[in-house]
């Protein structure tokens, strides 16, 4: 189901693009600079950001930074690293939530290993979070039944996260506060394809024909 919306020209967004873990599934890699048709995973999310209207980026690494960091050498973007990435995830999020720049209405967590993303998803969920309920803050993609990602939340959610305790997580407060989430129904599985493990390659390679390049 695909929802219309009145103006999402209107609404400013921003990412958190995600890429500090360690791969440790597919034997200890930095899957963002997985390549795609000879381009990185990473790069491909930045132009597909951009692409969809989204120029306020901020990249989060951790593992592999040095890799990484050279990989957005002139990509114009936000960079803040994890200095302890082992902390998992929600870390992660909290730090690129915490850099985000003003002016934006509200922030996409995005992982940098979806590897079928592209501009017209993240129009397709700027739509989405404009025509949510008015008294929520919160969407996420549920693909026949499942949840995807990215994850879109209002600018006071931001600030309320980045405000509290550090034990305060973007995951536990969507858990805590169902009330505040509208979870968006689509059919399209481009919003829960991510690069986990040496299965998901093959899947991968399955269904589009192409091999993802691992980094050299």
């Amino acid at each position: 189901m695909r929802e219309q919306q009145a103006n999402p020209r209107a609404l400013k967004p921003a990412a958190v693009l995600l890429a500090a873990g360690g791969g440790s599934r597919l034997g200890g890699m930095p899957k963002s600079l997985l390549t795609l048709n000879g381009q990185s995973l990473l790069k491909r999310q930045i132009a597909a950001l951009r692409a969809a209207g989204i120029h306020n980026i901020v990249v989060v690494t951790g593992y592999f930074h040095a890799l990484i960091e050279a990989e957005l050498k002139e990509q114009g973007v936000g960079i803040v690293r994890n200095p302890k990435p082992e902390d998992g995830q929600q870390a992660s999020v909290r730090l690129g939530l915490s850099q985000l720049r003003e002016p934006f209405d509200f922030s996409f967590i995005t992982l940098a290993d979806q590897p079928l993303l592209a501009a017209a998803d993240f129009i397709e969920l700027i739509h989405a979070f404009s025509a949510r309920q008015p008294t929520t803050d919160i969407r996420y993609p549920l693909v026949n039944g499942q949840r995807g990602n990215p994850v879109a939340i209002s600018k006071n959610v931001v600030s309320t996260i980045v405000a509290a305790a550090a034990s305060v997580t973007c995951k536990g407060f969507i858990q805590e506060h169902p009330e505040r989430v509208d979870p968006y129904p689509t059919d399209n599985d481009h919003f829960i394809l991510d690069i986990d493990t040496a299965e998901d390659l093959a899947a991968f390679k399955t269904r589009t024909g192409i091999e993802l390049q691992r980094p050299a």
